[in-house]
């Protein structure tokens, strides 16, 4: 049985204009989804950052927005489509880190969406010899020593070759869409859409009322990043899919990682740029990832951890600070310890050098895993 409530989740992101952040913001202005479509124009008014056409918009288009939502309740119970909802605690908990995560998405398959280990594999649609058996390889060695869950978007090229390398390596994957559950798109995919199904899951916020739109494909980016602990671009031109979710995934404070290219490479010349304006770590090979992510591969003997009595009280506050957060940015740690920081950066030194601290992309330091 479905939630009473899950009608107004769905239709609140049908409404015009109103996208997830907004909609989050009306839910918890309005004291609840199902009060956003019985409150008055006075009201809905008064919500901050809410103008008069998004008003407007509300107040004429949410019966609509509440019919489709009808249609697509009795959609999903007909096709046995589980659905998510960003206020219940299935809810993938990356996912709902983000700001801009939807307020509902439905899912066709079965997947620990809060699984240990979960990455996300993109690139160009016009991916090349060398940039699929990379990506074979690469999900071969990641599934040998991690069995992480591999996202992407279904589509040519990158993101269908993640999917069969996962797939045949016995791996869960996700393919994120950007059309509704009835509609596989490419429909030459349609076949490898049904394995994922069967060995993980499809997954989409748009519901089975939902205009083909390209845009679509953009917005569905933000899951792709979402869902992972890091995204790593195999292949990608200068402009397209992949770079996006490389940029939202920066902006969620994930990692990015990409192989480097020749120069003049036509289709890896955005790997190198990403590389050149330092939103992508540079990788080669499993291990690089690993150190990246700090993942132990089951072939790593375990060492012993340095001791801490040699540290002074200031090292050891962000040892313990470090110890509750698992990694944190350095202005984090900044106001956490409250010491300049020039002489915060000098301790962050002492202790990397000292084995005690790992750093990553984006000024960020965790407890080295050793």
């Amino acid at each position: 049985m479905f939630s009473e409530l899950l009608k107004y989740y769905i239709a609140i992101e049908l409404i015009p204009n109103v996208g997830s952040i907004t909609a989050k913001k009306l839910i918890a202005c309005c004291g609840g989804v199902d009060a956003v479509f019985l409150e008055k124009k006075s009201s809905i008014s008064k919500i901050p950052g809410i103008g008069n056409v998004l008003v407007d918009s509300i107040l004429t288009k949410r019966d609509e927005a509440l019919k489709i939502a009808e249609i697509e309740m009795n959609f999903i119970e007909k096709n046995g489509i589980k659905t998510f909802v960003y206020t219940e605690k299935d809810y993938p908990k990356r996912l709902h880190a983000c700001d801009d995560s939807p307020v509902v998405f439905f899912s066709k398959g079965d997947v620990d969406f809060n699984h240990k280990k979960i990455l996300s594999v993109v690139g160009t649609r016009k991916a090349t010899d060398y940039g699929t058996e990379l990506c074979r390889k690469i999900i071969f060695d990641l599934a040998v020593r991690h069995k992480p869950v591999i996202v992407s978007g279904l589509a040519y090229g990158i993101d269908v070759c993640a999917h069969k390398a996962a797939l045949q390596n016995g791996l869960k994957t996700i393919a994120v869409m950007g059309t509704g559950l009835n509609i596989i798109y490419p429909f030459t995919h349609k076949n490898i859409a049904n394995q994922i199904s069967l060995q993980g899951a499809l997954i989409t916020d748009f519901t089975s009322q939902s205009i083909f739109d390209r845009k679509n494909f953009l917005s569905r980016n933000r899951i792709i990043a979402g869902l992972a602990d890091a995204t790593i671009v195999v292949e990608s031109g200068k402009k397209g899919g992949a770079l996006v979710t490389a940029d939202i995934a920066v902006s969620y404070n994930r990692d990015v990682m990409t192989f480097p290219a020749r120069v003049g490479d036509e289709y890896s010349a955005g790997c190198n740029w990403l590389i050149k304006t330092h939103k992508a770590a540079l990788i080669e090979n499993i291990k690089d990832i690993e150190y990246i992510l700090g993942w132990m591969s089951k072939d790593d003997e375990p060492k012993q951890l340095p001791l801490f009595d040699a540290l002074n009280e200031k090292e050891m506050q962000i040892i313990n600070h470090l110890k509750n957060t698992d990694i944190d940015t350095i202005d984090n740690i900044l106001h956490e310890i409250k010491i300049p920081m020039s002489q915060l950066s000098a301790t962050l030194l002492t202790l990397e050098l000292g084995g005690y601290i790992k750093s990553h992309p984006g000024k960020s330091y965790s407890l080295k895993k050793i």
